[in-house]
């Protein structure tokens, strides 16, 4: 097995993001340019709309998709059965769409976007020649998504009920740890089999950690995003740059931060990966 074995995710982990914008072109050049990714239309010629996916070096990154709505980033689950799941998320008192498939024939998979029962929007995938994203944890990737709420408690057990997720007592910046027990031993199985050698050291149950849960000043709550970069100081100011607005800055033990705002209003953090001492 080698580090391209590609990625999957079992039920419960965050797999893939898309940027929903008004404008896909201006934000395919703002993405583009801050995070040098190469784009590839999906949607068929004369089809309605556009959902372009973002690659480094041929590994999937996410999407940028139109919308008649506000620009945002939204985060997917990775679920085994996106009917069933949904069906579940209404019992919890979230709401859901109706399930969608993605590329001819459903080949690419299947969607569902459903808000969580303090109105934070996600989507549920569940995968089929499309895993989730491939390009992560290095620059110009994904690292992983935060559940932001003024209540935390309360909106992480939704998610807790629905997918069995725990809060950990790590901590890196404003966010705790969220682990799906188990994840480490997937990963160790299939795309990552060196993992537990490379985390020693960390943490016990960091091999499992899927994202994290923060504290909001004032809502509404939402998932929000966060990519790698080589350099945090470098990336905000390229972003300002480009048309979008630095919000923010802080550091954690681990990393250097950013919250940063694209042109058309999506809010995002840029993260570089820097170990205090």
């Amino acid at each position: 097995m080698t580090d391209q074995t590609p990625r999957t995710y079992p039920q419960g982990v965050p797999s893939w993001i898309d940027a929903r914008q008004p404008d896909p072109d201006a934000a395919q050049a703002f993405y583009g340019g801050l995070f040098g990714w190469d784009f590839e239309e999906r949607l068929p010629p004369g089809a309605p709309g556009s959902y372009r996916i973002a690659s480094i070096g041929g590994r999937e990154v996410g999407a940028i998709a139109s919308s008649d709505g506000p620009a945002s980033w939204t985060t997917y689950l990775a679920v085994d059965d996106a009917d069933t799941v949904a069906a579940r998320v209404v019992e919890l008192g979230g709401t859901a769409g109706t399930p969608e498939d993605a590329g001819p024939g459903g080949a690419a998979g299947r969607s569902v976007d459903c808000v969580d029962p303090r109105g934070a929007v996600f989507g549920l995938w569940q995968a089929r020649a499309r895993l989730g994203a491939q390009h992560i944890n290095a620059p110009g990737g994904w690292v992983f998504s935060d559940l932001r709420s003024t209540e935390p408690e309360r909106a992480f057990s939704f998610y807790e009920r629905l997918f069995g997720w725990e809060v950990s007592d790590m901590h890196e910046g404003p966010s705790a740890m969220v682990r799906l027990p188990g994840y480490g031993d997937h990963l160790a199985a299939t795309s990552d089999p060196d993992i537990r050698e490379r985390q020693v050291g960390a943490p016990e149950g960091f091999a499992d950690v899927i994202g994290a849960l923060a504290r909001l000043d004032a809502g509404p709550d939402d998932w929000h995003v966060s990519f790698s970069v080589a350099d945090r100081d470098e990336a905000a100011a390229l972003a300002d740059r480009l048309g979008g607005r630095v919000l923010g800055t802080w550091e954690g033990y681990w990393t250097r931060a950013a919250e940063l705002e694209d042109p058309q209003g999506a809010t995002f953090r840029v993260t570089q990966f820097a170990p205090a001492g």
